[in-house]
């Protein structure tokens, strides 16, 4: 069976960097360049691989020379933005984990992916856990009136709310067809205590140095909560969710959106 040939968008990141180790133990993948935004060296540092990788600033000059199949981006929404209109209308398929990507630019995206006849897979999250938190949180919201999302990340992370707490959020109001019960404050000392709003739902960022990533949906009626909780400790949990998304976005044609698609948790 012939290998999947991968180029990754920001290959230097921790991200770039967790995918490039997966690639190497997987014989049904191979890297075949990288890029990053500031280049300092011809090839790539892959010491496990008996091959060069080039490496560049210039994922269009990386593309021309190395023909993938796929290009995993793991950027951020501008830049993945900028590589899905270059991929894509070279017709070579994406999987996006970048986050903060508006609906505005999904839709470009999956416009992009129809039109060239390729695949495009994006996901807030690529961990099994989460995807399985936004399942049942779609599930439960048929049941309850009230909810809250809780979202944790580290302090680095540039956008608020996350993108999963966004999808999370979506997924719930969907399910539950109306606008949540959200109460506001009659008496709010410090401006935005009560957090953002979504269809009802009030979503909360935490950013501090302690976390990686996760998020708490809290559930409540009358007497009782239930709480679906789910925090990564260590960035490896997504590379199985990546590495699924790059073997199947080559059988796809068109846009993907979310790892519980991929996994036909909809059809549980």
């Amino acid at each position: 069976m012939k290998s999947v040939g991968v180029v990754i968008n920001g290959a230097q990141g921790k991200m770039g960097r967790e995918i490039a180790r997966a690639m190497v133990a997987d014989p049904g993948l191979k890297l075949l360049g990288a890029v990053e935004q500031e280049v300092t060296q011809r090839y790539f540092p892959v010491a496990e691989l008996p091959w060069l990788i080039p490496f560049s600033s210039d994922l269009g000059w990386i593309i021309k020379t190395c023909s993938p199949d796929v290009v995993v981006d793991f950027t951020n929404a501008e830049a993945a933005l900028a590589a899905a209109r270059l991929a894509l209308n070279r017709k070579v398929n994406m999987v996006i984990g970048s986050t903060g990507l508006t609906e505005e630019n999904l839709s470009e995206i999956e416009s992009l992916a129809e039109r060239n006849g390729v695949g495009a897979i994006v996901a807030p999250n690529f961990s099994l856990a989460a995807a399985l938190v936004v399942h049942l949180a779609r599930f439960a919201a048929k049941f309850f009136d009230h909810a809250e999302i809780v979202e944790m990340h580290h302090d680095k992370k540039t956008d608020a709310p996350s993108g999963t707490a966004m999808a999370t959020a979506r997924a719930m109001a969907e399910a539950h067809g109306k606008p949540f019960v959200h109460p506001e404050a009659e008496l709010e000392a410090l401006s935005n205590t009560r957090g953002g709003e979504l269809g009802g739902i009030a979503i909360h960022s935490l950013r501090m140095p302690g976390f990686l990533a996760g998020q708490e949906v809290v559930f409540s009626e009358t007497g009782e909560t239930l709480v679906l909780r789910h925090e990564a400790i260590s960035r490896e949990c997504y590379v199985p969710g990546v590495v699924l998304a790059i073997k199947e976005v080559v059988k796809h044609k068109g846009f993907v959106y979310g790892l519980d698609n991929l996994l036909n948790l909809l059809e549980l």
